[in-house]
């Protein structure tokens, strides 16, 4: 066993890698789908300048938009509201699987920043209250993973976004919602380079 796992360091010790250009700047564009933790669907779109700060890492900023129709529990039952765009800036970082010869790299990646909450209202429909969540700012995180094949992109990403309180129209507290949502997203990128050897 120990042989194997030696011959499987020296082979990737020395094997030809791709990789982009070290101190390429790059921008990614994303269009897709999200799934709120709670249940409902939307849509979300990213633009992502990146620095290659290694030939297989780079660092960014995601500047990102999720436009959501969410579902609220309260007091038992499930309520669909619709939501404006939630706005997030995320400080971001990707690691490369890059092999020898391939231009189908995957990655993973991760981040953390501002995520503006938009506001909600809708009607309680056992008392025909007017419920609210207060839009604020929250800090966030993501994970994500994904591949790159060419220029193109595809991937998955987690955000994890702090739950938010939900108000009547007397300032009462009556319950909490979830702000954390799944994304799925195609996507391209220009500049940076490209795998090479």
């Amino acid at each position: 066993m120990k042989k194997v796992i030696l011959a499987a360091i020296i082979a990737v010790a020395f094997t030809n890698v791709y990789s982009q250009k070290k101190g390429g700047f790059r921008v990614g564009l994303d269009l897709g789908y999200t799934v709120p933790a709670n249940g409902g669907g939307g849509l979300l779109f990213s633009i992502e300048p990146k620095y290659n700060i290694q030939e297989n890492m780079n660092i960014g900023l995601r500047i990102g938009a999720a436009g959501m129709v969410r579902d609220f529990q309260n007091n038992g039952t499930t309520t669909s509201a619709n939501v404006s765009a939630n706005v997030s800036y995320v400080g971001t970082y990707d690691y490369y699987f890059n092999k020898a010869g391939k231009s189908f790299v995957p990655f993973v990646g991760g981040g953390a920043g501002l995520y503006s909450i938009a506001n909600v209202a809708y009607e309680d429909v056992n008392t025909s209250d007017q419920i609210s969540v207060s839009g604020t700012g929250k800090m966030g995180a993501l994970l994500r993973g994904g591949f790159e094949w060419g220029k193109f992109r595809m991937g998955m990403e987690y955000n994890l976004v702090p739950k938010s309180d939900l108000y009547n129209i007397y300032g009462d507290k009556v319950g909490i919602v979830s702000n954390t949502y799944l994304g799925i997203h195609l996507g391209f990128y220009v500049g940076g380079g490209k795998w090479r050897k």
